[in-house]
């Protein structure tokens, strides 16, 4: 076994210029490192943005369905009560009195005519609910000749009748361009 002598290397000359190359070096990547660095945060700050905005998304949609489903789990126990409701001989023959007034026979069917005039409460009637919403209680026939005498008080209006400036040239020659007055009285052709 033979050693081998160490020789050492000048050390002077080489390692100065490493030194600076690698010190040049780190200060040129310093600002780019850093801006990289920046964009790796701001991409993973908008990917945990949205994450989160999507989970919250969904966390409120998941509360409505569950609110969904517990109204609809109401609307079908209802639904199964009035079923079984219907099931019971004594609830339909109830129903068959009170909605289409059907008797045994033998019995006799009496129809008060002024409720009112017993009980003392004025019944719940479409003639009431109208004075209530400040509609008018007039018959149907009225009603229509009132809106014939309503449309006619109205003033015709240039843009919904068509009669533009061109149509009014057509119509009336006298009729002056460019004026889109409505006129006051009817024309023949209305």
């Amino acid at each position: 076994m033979s050693k081998r002598p160490h020789v050492s290397k000048p050390q002077s000359a080489p390692s100065s210029s490493k030194k600076e190359r690698t010190h040049t070096k780190g200060a040129n990547t310093g600002p780019i490192a850093f801006f990289i660095a920046l964009f790796v945060i701001a991409v993973g700050s908008i990917q945990i943005i949205s994450a989160f905005h999507t989970y919250a998304i969904n966390l409120s949609e998941l509360n409505s369905l569950k609110k969904q489903e517990a109204v609809l789990a109401a609307q079908k126990k209802d639904l199964e009560n009035d079923i079984a409701r219907w099931d019971d001989p004594a609830y339909v023959t109830a129903q068959a009195r009170e909605r289409l007034g059907y008797v045994f026979p033998g019995e006799q069917a009496i129809k008060v005519e002024h409720p009112e005039a017993v009980s003392g409460e004025q019944p719940k009637s479409d003639a009431n609910a109208n004075t209530e919403t400040g509609q008018s209680n007039l018959p149907w026939y009225s009603e229509l000749a009132y809106s014939f005498k309503e449309s006619d008080a109205r003033k015709p209006d240039a843009t919904n009748n068509g009669n533009t400036a061109e149509s009014r040239q057509q119509n009336d020659p006298d009729a002056t361009a460019g004026t889109d007055a409505p006129q006051d009285g009817g024309s023949a052709g209305q």
